[in-house]
């Protein structure tokens, strides 16, 4: 507050007030008449000296309003009406990805980049966090996101195009971003990567014509819509550590090799156990990893595994049990022949046959041999239903249930069931075949020292990827993709990345206490509200803000703060964590 003087050059009369200068969320100044004194003609009257013995005035007011005991009293207009397009809301909660995001020098990368170019380093950084920020709390597309960048308390003087010009910028720095992240990670988390994991998820487009990066594959969601497919790879303690976008028609296992040879080039990380699923699980894969010295860890397919495999999971020799007889788990150390695919000189793809010595680990139990005879069960009712009512299926509506029929044969041409010469039955002997190997995993692993439970529980932890996966295409929302232009694509799903990234890293300092949906839902609900000059009121506090504000120095709890305040806040967390 100040002593404002103000002279009416009409009457020529000096009038004396306590005012109040502010700056609003955009940063404009503004004024607010606090009390009004009257002129100074009069106030002569009753003081010596007006202008001296009221700047003693506010300067006591000033100090009592500087102690954060002594209450600040606002006068509210009952009568005061809103402006059209007003949002007084504003969202705090971002202050611990902010905190995140500044302790990995994401920052300092963008400025560092964009330096010596003609795109503004400050300005590229600005468009990065509001597009992260924004991912993580309030998904949407690139220009609603734009449109309500107001949300949070940062510089958003950019234009919308000045956005989608960024990520054409950013794209051809993803790579090195990633690695520029991971090694701050490894810094500052120190994870202990004996073991990586690897998995691939896809992501539809809602567009009918593919292009040179979205094309027509086996989409995870059984959509018929061109995809992209995503390889990613985690740490041990469930960190991202780097991805990439393959086309939409590449194979899953064609993407490892690319992907473990981006890792050994541009990561600090030596030998690795690379552990992923039986889609991963090729000759291929096997011989390329083994050739360069790393490890695996990978499932193999029980009921597509070959006679003698078959027989030596169902042979009960060698299974140790737990007490109560629901899970058993056995090893052995075999050879295993692989089949490797190359081209020979004229383009003709070969088959070559190897042996690799491996660990085999088989397990079985009862809850998932449950699951599997529940999960099997709506297609052979299926089988039941299309046996007696053939009239209502072709090849497109029986898929499943068509294994299950005896004596099922199809028109080559319409997809429509060819009455067969001998009734259609129930092909009870498949049924009781797949039973068989209800319940049963294997497990195969290069690693020999290892101890069966230990390779049981390396391989336990794919889940974090899926689950991972399932952030990304819900919380994150990642998809769909408003973008379509293939940089763009590609600087879409960087910004979901560290978006994800920041998330993680959240959800590790809080020791997993947390989902990360729930993180997230706690931060995007911390919003305040303008309700006068430069006041903000806090309307939403659990135990999960707690938690964060104990570890980053932030008292959540406050319900008012001035943006004075909040901007001080703001600052520390542009500061790396100690």
């Amino acid at each position: 507050m100040y002593l404002r003087k103000y002279t009416d050059k009409r009457i020529n009369k000096t009038y004396l007030s306590i005012a109040r200068g502010y700056q609003n969320a955009e940063g404009k100044t503004r004024t607010k008449i606090v009390q009004y004194l009257g002129s100074l003609d009069d106030l002569q009257k009753q003081y010596d000296d007006p202008i001296a013995h009221f700047k003693e005035v506010v300067k006591k007011m000033n100090e009592e309003e500087k102690s954060e005991k002594q209450p600040i009293n606002l006068k509210l207009n009952r009568n005061e009406h809103l402006t059209e397009n007003t949002d007084n809301r504003k969202n705090f909660g971002y202050t611990a990805l902010s905190k995140v995001y500044h302790e990995l020098e994401i920052d300092k990368f963008l400025v560092h980049k964009f330096k010596a170019r003609n795109f503004s380093e400050f300005k590229i950084n600005n468009i990065m966090k509001l597009l992260v920020f924004a991912r993580a709390l309030f998904p949407d597309s690139k220009k609603s996101t734009f449109e309500n960048r107001s949300v949070f308390f940062e510089n958003t003087n950019f234009s919308l195009e000045e956005v989608y010009n960024a990520l054409t910028y950013i794209e051809p720095f993803k790579e090195s971003l990633q690695s520029y992240i991971y090694d701050h990670i490894q810094a500052q988390y120190n994870p202990n990567n004996e073991c990586v994991f690897y998995d691939v998820t896809n992501y539809y487009f809602e567009i009918d014509d593919p292009d040179e990066l979205r094309k027509k594959g086996v989409c995870k969601e059984h959509r018929p819509n061109p995809i992209v497919q995503m390889g990613l790879f985690m740490d041990s303690l469930g960190l991202p550590m780097c991805y990439k976008l393959f086309e939409g028609n590449t194979n899953d296992c064609l993407t490892l090799k690319p992907m473990v040879q981006e890792l050994q080039k541009n990561y600090n990380v030596g030998k690795v156990i690379v552990v992923a699923d039986k889609g991963l699980n090729t000759g291929n894969n096997i011989a390329y990893n083994k050739a360069i010295g790393n490890g695996y860890v990978m499932s193999l397919s029980v009921r597509g595994a070959n006679a003698d495999l078959k027989k030596y999971v169902l042979n009960e020799d060698g299974y140790e049990y737990n007490e109560d007889k629901s899970y058993k788990k056995k090893c052995r150390l075999s050879p295993r022949e692989i089949i490797i695919t190359k081209k020979d000189k004229n383009g003709k793809t070969i088959k070559i046959k190897q042996n690799v010595d491996e660990k085999q680990v088989v397990f079985w139990s009862a809850d998932y041999a449950k699951r599997a005879k529940a999960e099997r069960q709506p297609a052979i009712d299926k089988a039941k239903d299309l046996i007696g009512n053939v009239q209502k299926y072709n090849k497109k509506n029986c898929v499943g249930a068509s294994k299950y029929v005896k004596h099922l044969v199809f028109d080559k041409n319409t997809g429509e069931i060819i009455e067969a010469k001998s009734q259609l039955s129930l092909d009870e002997d498949k049924i009781a075949e797949e039973e068989k190997l209800d319940g049963y995993y294997m497990i195969v692993s290069s690693e020999f020292d290892k101890t069966d439970d230990e390779i049981i529980d390396i391989y336990r932890g794919l889940w974090k990827i899926e689950e991972t996966f399932k952030v990304t295409k819900s919380e994150l929302d990642s998809r769909p993709v408003y973008v379509s232009r293939k940089d763009h694509i590609e600087a879409h799903f960087l910004t979901c990345f560290i978006a994800l990234v920041l998330s993680r890293v959240l959800q590790h300092k809080l020791d997993k206490k947390y989902s990360v949906g729930k993180i997230l839902e706690s931060l995007g609900n911390c919003n305040c509200y303008n309700i006068q000059e430069n006041f903000y009121l806090f309307n939403y506090y659990d135990t999960v803000l707690k938690d964060i504000g104990s570890i980053i120095n932030i008292d959540f709890s406050l319900k008012n703060r001035t943006l004075q305040d909040i901007k001080k806040i703001l600052g520390t967390t542009k500061k790396s964590f100690t």
